[in-house]
């Protein structure tokens, strides 16, 4: 026997658009048997992932504080992964990001002005973009593969921060504990609702980056020219669209985003560089791209339903007393069932036994 694939002539249109929901319904499900296998009661566990975070308005600040990175990471993704230029190592230019805007408080920190947090912003957006470039160049100039350089540089920043914050910038006044000084005020965002919570206006970026995108793709030029190198870069050739220019972009973009997302972190819920800044949301953002259906729109939804299960992880391991490991089984089976989903859409798996095979041979 073996197992046959074949590309459908005519994907049905509403199971693409169902397939996330279908996902999230079946991962649920499956996540139940886990539980059950784990010896811990599955409505309990449901409980704990998706609806106790959203119980108290602290947790909600939490939801908006870890949903931020994720939109505005996989926003960037988005048009990578539309233009078939596979980033993988957001994670490490969400640190070179952080490292870039953090420059200004840690080694000035007697610059306190109100443009100190806009230089920030901007230097980490540079920093991301430039780290990008690298994997960009590599492919464009030598046919590397960017699936491969940009992963190996994940670890390249996640090493080059640990030196950092163990070195040159670790903080003289932090009993030898890795990081950097607490920013200043002027090197801090704002909190939208402070008596409530402690989320700030890194959501707002997000937000706005999410409808800029998705702008882009629908209304400009830039966005036909990224969906038609795609999904046909012949016909995108044909067109006069230069692969290489579209690689350089699509890099860029979501590097300057990825960076934006790590000093909105650094200089939101943190307010200091330290060694635990990789949290893996550059890793997650590829599952919050899949299930928003490479669109900004549904990033934005995808992004809150995974910060979701990232307090749901914190308060299960509190009140069932399990690991953070079994916590992070939820994000896997997500990503895997969105593209087992996807698969099916797509291509018609049949199993072929030998007399079958002959038969068709005949």
């Amino acid at each position: 026997m073996r197992i046959e694939v074949s590309r459908r002539q005519m994907p049905s249109r509403a199971f693409a658009y169902l397939s996330p929901a279908i996902a999230l319904a079946l991962t649920m499900v499956l996540g139940a048997v886990v539980f059950m296998a784990l010896g811990k009661s599955p409505t309990a566990a449901l409980y704990s992932y998706f609806i106790e975070p959203l119980t108290e308005t602290w947790s909600l600040h939490e939801l908006l504080i870890k949903a931020t990175p994720l939109i505005l990471i996989s926003v960037g993704l988005s048009v990578c992964y539309l233009s078939n230029n596979w980033n993988i190592g957001a994670e490490g230019q969400y640190l070179m990001g952080a490292v870039a805007g953090s420059a200004i408080p840690v080694l000035m920190p007697e610059f306190q002005s109100f443009i100190t947090l806009p230089l920030m912003l901007l230097l980490a957006m540079a920093g991301g973009a430039a780290y990008a470039a690298i994997p960009a160049f590599l492919k464009t100039r030598f046919n590397t593969n960017e699936i491969l350089t940009s992963l190996m540089l994940v670890y390249v920043a996640q090493l080059f921060v640990d030196w950092l914050v163990r070195g040159p910038w670790r903080n003289p006044q932090g009993f030898s504990f890795p990081g950097t000084i607490t920013f200043n005020d002027y090197a801090l965002l704002p909190e939208i609702f402070p008596a409530s919570g402690r989320a700030n206006f890194g959501i707002l970026f997000a937000l706005v980056a999410a409808l800029l995108v998705w702008l882009m793709l629908r209304k400009t030029m830039k966005g036909f020219e990224i969906r038609v190198l795609g999904q046909n870069p012949r016909a995108g050739r044909f067109a006069g669209f230069s692969a290489a220019k579209m690689t350089f972009f699509a890099f860029l973009l979501s590097g300057a985003l990825a960076g934006l997302a790590g000093i909105i972190e650094v200089a939101g819920a943190v307010q200091h560089l330290n060694e635990k800044l990789s949290a893996g949301y550059g890793f997650a953002a590829i599952i919050v791209v899949f299930l928003g259906r490479l669109n900004p729109a549904g990033a934005v939804v995808a992004g809150l339903v995974l910060a979701l299960t990232y307090l749901g992880g914190e308060a299960a391991q509190i009140s069932l007393q399990i690991s953070d490991k079994s916590a992070r089984v939820f994000q896997g089976m997500l990503l895997f069932l969105v593209l087992a989903s996807d698969t099916l859409i797509h291509y018609r798996i049949r199993f072929v036994t030998s007399g079958a095979a002959a038969q068709e041979a005949n």
